[in-house]
């Protein structure tokens, strides 16, 4: 989550708490340039890359990792899509961006880039912990 949206952390912890996902990572940190670029290393030879880069490091960042059954599927859905101007409303995406370059939040796309933004961020690795509502959320 980028700076823009700090006032907003509650609400998005809030969305993925409801729907049942464990909150196992939280920092705000400045993004350096170099860091930014290894993190969207895989969208280098687009042309929206440097404009990416600039927009993470503009401003501290809000990092978390979350846990839970279909969690990047579902993150994603929360989330919203890509471009704000084709996300629904209810989506963080659809209540909280207007602009694709201005696209206040990011989620892994897959399990495996999951993997590998979570080693990139933090590199402590998530915190072990089990919130005592998990055997009313899952079977």
């Amino acid at each position: 989550i980028n700076d823009s949206l700090s006032f907003q952390v509650g609400e998005i912890i809030s969305r993925f708490e409801k729907k049942g996902f464990s909150l196992k990572g939280l920092k705000l940190i400045t993004v350096d340039r170099s860091f930014a670029e290894q993190h969207y290393a895989d969208l280098s030879a687009k042309p929206f890359f440097s404009g990416l880069v600039d927009y993470i490091i503009s401003g501290p960042v809000v990092a978390m990792v979350w846990e839970g059954k279909n969690v990047v599927t579902t993150g994603r859905t929360i989330i919203g899509a890509t471009n704000p101007a084709q996300s629904a409303p209810g989506t963080i995406r659809g209540d909280f961006a207007i602009d694709i370059g201005r696209n206040v939040i990011h989620g892994s796309d897959s399990i495996e880039s999951a993997r590998k933004e979570i080693a990139l961020w933090f590199p402590e690795g998530p915190v072990s912990w089990e919130s005592s509502l998990k055997h009313w959320i899952y079977e």
